[in-house]
């Protein structure tokens, strides 16, 4: 009997292994930027009266508390400057500046491979956010993140397979100088993958020392401005309605050194957005509209991405619910939106308002991701390692995503239906003439890998599989690959390079 056993397990263990050979990009069941938009949580008429009731609100209520050189460049473009201080922007100048919109935005890996596609509803997945903690699954408890944790977390990215590009997920709260935290946050990132990283910065002074450490990086400054690898988060306004006036600065750097910009608006909804989640996209909508412009006032088609990025509360104590159903839908509709005005978007997914991650954290995360990519998104942040509302930022979470955004992204394929795959003169054959199943036909076998996605770490065996592997537990699983990722990984910094930013910053990474 045990020989038998053995025998069995063998076999599986080698089908395993075949499924898990990685396949030329080409032939990948998905991959980033696959088309979505199957899912419309808005009727087209709920479209155009969102469209128009943002033009309004821009029209005859405007923002507030722009600095000066931002209100000396709006005004410039037509924006009308109130007696109470507020701009209030034409509909003729908000459609000039969607007409002149950079709808075909490419954000900039370092390596050519990673490059991100933004234009129509290609989707991809990446992280993001501001968390303080790092959740320690081992002892289940909350610790402060540092830029260990970021750098750790940007090496297990660039081995992720669904994880397309990273925005800074975590403070790093081992460094309390906020222009040096600004800097090493970049360096952590880009030491720690290839793929694109997005930041943000704290004060517009700060900006000068990370182009500095960019166009070390890049090779120059020309090679910098030709493919840009890092792109800004600028949460531009403070919802309702105004203008933050330093991260406005902060994005006029940005502009002028050829950095892209998502323009973020993070309003919550029955707090600094309006209750109905149709009002919340509403204000989302009008507020990176005038972002738009402001961003066209400067430099009209640079790139940008169209950062609706609204939350939900939950009403019963005003405390943020990213996990739950209203959020998904509110994101959906985002994304919707997105598509209704032909630009490059980005919201927030997959956030858990779970502590660690177990199932309350698989359905938020799910959830939320899959209409996300349904819709459309073309960038979903947050997408993994995602806890307590913002809160907490998991590693193996973050490992156990990849799996999770791997069948999102098989939803986001959606079916192909062609003569071959409808699969009629199989079925004959299988029925008249076969031995009347489909498991070694050569139509299964063909399609094996490039129809369907396998987990890496999610358990699909039968009981009696999982008592003779061991009883493998997820998390055990996610922190076995997380030792074995981090144990590998090398800096994606050349150590010539390193050398010349060592000696011009204080890099707190070892």
């Amino acid at each position: 009997m045990s020989n038998s056993i053995s025998r069995r397990a063998g076999g599986r263990t080698a089908r395993r292994n075949a499924r898990s050979a990685p396949l030329a990009d080409h032939l990948r069941p998905v991959k980033a930027g696959m088309l979505g938009g199957s899912y419309s949580p808005l009727s087209p008429d709920g479209e155009r009266k969102i469209h128009n009731a943002a033009l309004d609100a821009l029209e005859f209520i405007g923002l507030a508390d722009a600095p000066q050189s931002g209100i000396d460049y709006m005004v410039n473009a037509g924006v009308i400057l109130g007696d109470d201080g507020r701009l209030r922007f034409p509909r003729s100048l908000v459609e000039d500046a969607l007409a002149a919109a950079n709808k075909n935005v490419i954000l900039h890996g370092r390596d050519h491979k990673h490059d991100l596609d933004l234009s129509g509803n290609r989707v991809h997945f990446g992280t993001a956010g501001a968390a303080v903690h790092i959740v320690d699954v081992l002892n289940n408890e909350y610790r402060d993140s540092k830029v260990q944790d970021l750098f750790n977390a940007a090496c297990i990215v660039n081995e992720l397979d669904n994880i397309h590009f990273l925005q800074r997920p975590m403070v790093c709260r081992d460094i309390v100088d906020n222009r040096e935290m600004d800097y090493n946050t970049i360096y952590a990132c880009c030491a720690g993958t290839t793929k694109h990283v997005g930041t943000s910065f704290t004060e517009p002074s700060f900006v000068p020392d990370a182009i500095e450490m960019l166009h070390t990086i890049a090779g120059s400054e020309a090679a910098w401005r030709e493919r840009p690898f890092v792109s800004n988060s600028n949460c531009f306004v403070v919802p309702p309605m105004k203008f933050a006036t330093e991260s406005c600065q902060v994005m006029e750097a940005c502009i002028e050194a050829g950095m892209p910009v998502l323009l973020l608006s993070a309003g919550q909804a029955g707090a600094t957005a309006p209750a109905p989640i149709a009002g919340a996209i509403v204000q989302a909508v009008a507020e990176c509209l005038a972002g738009l412009v402001y961003v066209y006032s400067i430099k009209p088609g640079h790139p940008c991405i169209f950062g609706t990025w609204p939350f939900v509360s939950d009403l019963r104590t005003g405390a943020m619910s990213g996990g739950s159903g209203e959020q998904a839908l509110l994101t959906a509709g985002c994304a919707q939106m997105h598509r209704f005005y032909d630009l490059p978007g980005g919201a927030a997914a997959g956030i858990a308002d779970a502590k660690v991650p177990d199932m309350q954290a698989g359905w938020e995360q799910a959830m939320s991701n899959v209409m996300a990519g349904l819709t459309g998104l073309n960038m979903v942040y947050e997408a993994a390692g995602m806890h307590a509302s913002l809160l907490g930022f998991c590693l193996e979470s973050l490992i156990i995503g990849d799996d999770l955004l791997g069948q999102a992204m098989r939803c986001v394929r959606g079916i192909e239906v062609t003569e071959d795959s409808v699969s009629l003169e199989v079925i004959k054959r299988t029925c008249l003439e076969g031995p009347g199943h489909f498991l070694g036909s050569d139509q299964t076998l063909s399609l094996m890998q490039t129809e369907y996605i396998y987990p890496s770490l999610a358990d699909r065996s039968s009981p009696k599989e999982w008592v003779e592997l061991g009883k493998p537990n997820l998390v055990q699983k996610a922190i076995k690959k997380k030792e074995n990722i981090l144990n590998n990984a090398t800096k994606k910094i050349d150590p010539t390079i390193d050398k010349k930013l060592r000696s011009a910053f204080n890099i707190y990474l070892a």
